[in-house]
């Protein structure tokens, strides 16, 4: 398209009150934007993800544009705020590419004025907030990490469309290392942003072959100091141990999910370095292989992590206590679904942040914060701010940064090099990975495992580290299904050659909960029948507490922790998610049948912190529990470990 098409055609919709369109900058393999495209249809709003339409009436495979909202998670049976916000389709009729020089030469570029702006949360309520989901949510075993939001708000005296316009024409020229870069004009409603994160791609492979999807988790925000960021002040971020710990549990959590959709579970490469004009971010890429339709693996994978928290049943059930409105758009995706010649869809789905909402003449920027147990109320307040600079900067609400100043000011500037390529940040990058579970950072071997020909039954307690759990097992060579605690069945329970009772959140001695009083009775069911019985994290609590090992809350909790520990004789470094621990007298590592509560277990031995007690796995007649995930990243020593106590409590 020339240049003088491209103008006529951005002013022909931007002058249609009716219009529906799209402007999208996407970022090539290289991280650079050469060209925009063009998006334009009319729209139709849906209820649910498997209405999207992305066939027409006759069958012929179309493109769509759908934007989804997070009230979405619902189709999950997860809790939400319901706003109403619709699942909003552009039927694309038709696309353009025009160079990023002519779509700049076409958009206006005066400021957009605003009134009333600021935050709809002060910054001492937001700390409040934080405080609280610290000690009521993190610290009561509810969760690893919730993300809570606020908005910047402010009033817009301006046409949407002319609006929407001069800010994304802001954000092509001063944010950099969006994903995409957008804007999204619909009746009564316009999105315009910088996205960061592709939450979920689906490319096609060969004929007949599985479809390649790529998550990439993206956590851990260096805002950066006054004239930009420096090799100095970048690697204090990088050894943060808070802003490290956030990363790996948001690649578990999007693991879960890799593992749920993809038959060969996922495997991660990185970490590598997101920079933008304000912040950095750490992130990793996460690909694996799938037959998935696109919006089946779109829906299983609601929503990031990154933008929620986890586990995700939870962090959504938090969100809701917490956060008093709704949430909109944000957090939620925008999906592209492309044709291919085989008649399926590709899918390119970037997530919903650093994005400004403008509906009924008022601007909307959310913005939220990661909060886990090392969080500062300060610091979070603090990230909110930068994030939402980040989009505000850009479209000129509020300064933008300015360049360090020359040391020399006679001479030129030098062109800055991307921090990533200095060798101390690559070195300190790719430092983190020694720490991590080979498994999930290596090609993971299709040779048949020690228990090939042998049938497992995962028992989730709402926490899809099962799903990470059933496929380490399937190397392991055990034939799995996973059942949900709600609808597993007594007879499955008990016909079951192997049951591996699941990890989930809340308190193991919650006599209301139905969730935790179900684990209670499929631990008592095994172990009455002296069958085969793996229990993880909270079952494994639930068995110590069956068999008279008392439970007590930890100090501070222990939500994505590594810890090298003592396992039966070996040495094995293990991730932990627990605010609960079976504990027992300093020393103590073995149970006799008169110790127990249950004198039909026989000789139980413990696996013990010897200072305090505190039982990370024990071992019976039919039986074996550890405390740790042995399925995380964290988990350097999982594979080893789990294959230990799941043959011992087979055999």
């Amino acid at each position: 398209m020339t240049g003088p098409a491209t103008v006529d055609l951005i002013h022909r919709l931007a002058a249609d009150p009716h219009a529906s369109f799209a402007l999208i900058a996407r970022a090539g393999e290289s991280g650079s934007v050469d060209s925009v495209e063009i998006l334009t249809g009319p729209v139709q709003d849906v209820e649910l993800l498997p209405d999207i339409p992305l066939h027409a009436a006759d069958g012929t495979p179309r493109e769509v544009l759908a934007l989804v909202p997070y009230r979405q998670v619902r189709e999950r049976g997860f809790e939400a705020h319901d706003d109403g916000a619709p699942l909003r389709c552009l039927l694309i009729e038709s696309r353009a590419s025009a160079p990023m020089a002519d779509v700049l030469a076409s958009l206006p570029s005066e400021p957009v004025a605003l009134t009333d702006a600021g935050f709809d949360i002060p910054d001492a309520e937001y700390a409040d907030i934080v405080r609280r989901v610290i000690t009521d949510e993190i610290g009561r075993g509810e969760g690893a990490n919730f993300v809570i939001r606020r908005d910047y708000t402010a009033g817009v005296d301006a046409d949407p469309r002319l609006a929407a316009l001069t800010w994304f024409r802001a954000l092509l020229q001063h944010e950099r290392g969006a994903y995409w870069t957008f804007a999204v004009i619909t009746p009564g409603h316009v999105a315009v942003g910088a996205s960061p994160e592709a939450h979920v791609t689906a490319v096609a492979g060969a004929a007949g072959e599985p479809s390649t999807v790529t998550m990439n988790p993206i956590s851990g925000t260096f805002r950066h100091p006054a004239g930009g960021a420096t090799v100095e002040t970048l690697s204090a971020f990088l050894t943060d141990t808070k802003e490290t710990e956030e990363l790996f549990m948001v690649v578990d959590e999007e693991l879960k999910m890799m593992s749920a959709v993809c038959s060969d579970g996922g495997r991660i490469t990185g970490p590598h370095l997101k920079e933008m004009s304000r912040l950095t971010h750490t992130e990793y890429m996460l690909r694996g292989r799938s037959r998935l339709d696109p919006r089946d693996i779109l829906r299983e994978t609601m929503f990031a992590p990154t933008v929620t928290g986890s586990p995700m049943q939870n962090a959504c059930a938090v969100i809701r206590r917490h956060e008093t409105t709704p949430r909109g758009y944000y957090s939620g995706v925008a999906a592209l679904f492309t044709p291919r010649p085989d008649g399926g869809h590709d899918l390119d789905a970037p997530i919903l942040i650093r994005t400004a909402y403008l509906v009924d003449g008022r601007l909307r920027v959310p913005a939220g914060a990661t909060l886990v147990r090392h969080s500062s109320p300060e610091g979070e307040v603090s990230e909110t701010h930068g994030k939402a600079a980040g989009v505000l900067g850009a479209i000129g609400a509020v300064p933008r940064d300015l360049p360090a100043p020359a040391a020399d000011p006679d001479q030129p500037t030098p062109e800055r090099r991307p921090l990533a390529e200095d060798p101390r940040i690559a070195e300190l990058l790719a430092s983190r990975n020694a720490r991590l579970a080979p498994f999930w950072l290596e090609p993971q071997g299709a040779e048949p495992g020690p228990l090939h020909g042998r049938t497992a039954l995962v028992v989730d307690a709402e926490d899809r580290f099962t799903t990470m759990l059933a496929h380490q097992l399937r190397h392991l060579g055990l034939d799995v299904t996973i059942a949900h605690w709600s609808t597993v069945t007594d007879d499955e329970v008990d016909a079951a050659e192997i049951v591996v009772s699941g990890p989930g959140p809340g308190d193991p001695r919650d006599e209301d909960s139905p969730r935790i009083a179900r684990m209670r009775e499929v631990v008592r069911r095994r172990l009455q029948a002296r069958a085969p019985l793996l229990a993880v994290c909270l079952s494994h609590q639930i068995l110590a507490d069956r068999i008279g090992v008392s439970l007590a809350p930890l100090a501070s909790p222990h939500q994505g922790l590594q810890k090298t520990v003592d396992v039966f004789g070996e040495a094995a470094s293990i991730g932990f998610y627990n605010t609960f621990t079976a504990r027992v007298l300093p020393g103590v590592t073995e149970l006799t049948p008169s110790e127990t509560r249950c004198g039909d277990v026989g000789i139980v031995e413990v696996a013990a912190e010897p200072t305090t007690g505190d039982v990370y796995a024990l071992r019976g007649r039919g039986f074996a529990s550890v405390q740790g995930h042995l399925e995380s990243i964290l988990s350097r020593d999982g594979m080893r470990t789990l294959e230990r106590l799941v043959v011992h409590a087979a055999s």
